[in-house]
């Protein structure tokens, strides 16, 4: 299985032109702090070896991100093993962090939420994209920061471990992005009454998880800065721990003039008209088999894993009562299972074509059974039958001829107001008599 150094991109497999808006999630390795990074006391001090990690949702060319959320069916959740490095000015909105802010210490790593919006200067506004698509340059790392508490000469964020991919000094994967948005929102982070974050975006407190069904990040839609990726930042965050999520997301598309919105989520349990789970949004991704030819796939399967697929699917009939009972199968189709009187509107002589002989045989069932009982009669010929149920004693409780029955007869018997016990059916036809014995609860 591959596996990649900077970036961690994991295709979607798309089944329907709604479940494509959301093409993948991109996990990016934007920083690894190193010894000068961990002088800086200013900022609150970040460990040496915390991971920067970006979250993108790669969106379909022209979709637009508008919110990303939690509820009771769907919770959100971002989890470390250990604790997240929040900047004592930072933010817990990325949107919220001034240019400027960028200039010092080690403000560039601080652990945030946003939908797509990295900062602002004046009327400008920044956007985070993953650093191989960044061709502008960078404005923070090196001579463009202030070295931190240390003033340390060159300044600080100039790290280039190989496992994050382009350096910061070279690429701060942010541009501007010519796009207005309106109306940002959020619920579920902030202390509704003091507006204090203690959540592991804040620098209140240290959990290693947020997790909530009652959250909400919102605007009025956002792109990415190259519109045919269109990679949308929704969080970065710096931790020395594991880190482990689970998102949820509302994608907006215009098709035919009309906006119509599509929801994301990472948990498997679809309970809204245009929703649909998307394994991709939980991290680390689950690998395994993604073929649906086989009965070891699953939805849930992000990546795909060699061996995984192992038993091929063989659709039939599992049913042994059915005339064609497929003892290979292993998926079983009701429709597809035939029994004298019932074959989907299909014709059993063509499906079971065993009938067609001199056979003489009959089933009964559901055995036991309580209300009703089915009797079913196959022979190879039209001819005169008749049928009798006998109690435990011999005693006999109904009977009927039919004449000239068909080749493959059924009937449906009222047995409610059988006695509890053993029952004996017998049918006489025209290569003798047949007997199966019945169970009334």
């Amino acid at each position: 299985m591959k596996k990649f150094a900077f970036i961690l991109s994991i295709v979607v497999g798309c089944c329907s032109s709604a479940y494509a808006q959301l093409e993948r999630v991109l996990v990016e390795r934007y920083y690894v702090a190193d010894s000068l990074d961990a002088t800086d006391t200013i900022g609150g001090g970040v460990e040496q070896g915390a991971v920067t990690y970006r979250i993108y949702m790669d969106l379909a060319p022209g979709s637009q991100l508008l919110e990303i959320y939690g509820d009771t069916a769907h919770p959100f959740r971002i989890e470390s093993t250990a604790p997240f490095f929040n900047n004592v000015d930072g933010a817990t909105f990325g949107f919220e962090i001034p240019k400027v802010s960028y200039e010092s210490n080690t403000v560039a790593l601080d652990s945030y939420l946003t939908l797509g919006q990295t900062g602002f200067q004046g009327v400008k506004t920044y956007f985070g994209l993953p650093k191989d698509q960044d061709t502008d340059g960078s404005f923070i790392g090196g001579v463009n920061n202030d070295g931190g508490s240390e003033m340390i000469d060159g300044g600080l964020l100039v790290n280039a471990d190989a496992t994050a991919g382009i350096p910061l000094t070279q690429a701060d994967g942010m541009d501007t992005l010519n796009w207005s948005i309106q109306d940002w929102f959020n619920f579920g982070v902030l202390d509704f009454a003091s507006g204090t974050d203690s959540t592991i975006f804040g620098t209140a407190a240290q959990p290693l998880s947020f997790a909530s069904s009652n959250f909400s990040l919102r605007n009025s839609g956002v792109v990415g800065v190259e519109p045919d990726s269109n990679a949308v930042l929704v969080a970065q965050l710096t931790t020395v721990g594991e880190l482990s999520f689970s998102l949820n997301a509302r994608v907006a598309v215009v098709a035919n003039g009309d906006t119509l919105v599509y929801s994301y989520v990472g948990t498997n349990t679809v309970d809204e008209e245009n929703q649909f789970y998307n394994a991709f949004l939980n991290y680390p991704q689950l690998c395994g088999c993604q073929d649906p030819n086989y009965l070891e796939y699953n939805a849930a399967y992000a990546c795909g894993e060699e061996g995984a697929c192992v038993t091929p699917n063989v659709i039939g009939c599992m049913d042994t009562l059915a005339c064609n009972y497929n003892p290979l199968a292993n998926v079983n189709v009701d429709l597809l299972c035939c029994y004298p009187g019932f074959c989907a509107n299909l014709d059993i002589e063509e499906v079971c074509p065993q009938l067609k002989g001199n056979t003489f045989d009959i089933e009964v069932y559901p055995n036991p059974t309580q209300n009703e009982l089915v009797l079913q009669v196959l022979s190879g010929v039209t001819s005169d039958v008749e049928y009798v149920i006998y109690n435990y004693y011999g005693i006999e409780m109904a009977r009927r001829s039919i004449s000239q029955a068909p080749l493959n007869y059924v009937e449906r018997l009222d047995v409610s107001a059988f006695n509890q016990g053993i029952y004996q059916v017998k049918v006489s036809g025209v290569d003798g008599d047949r007997y199966k014995i019945f169970v009334k609860l």
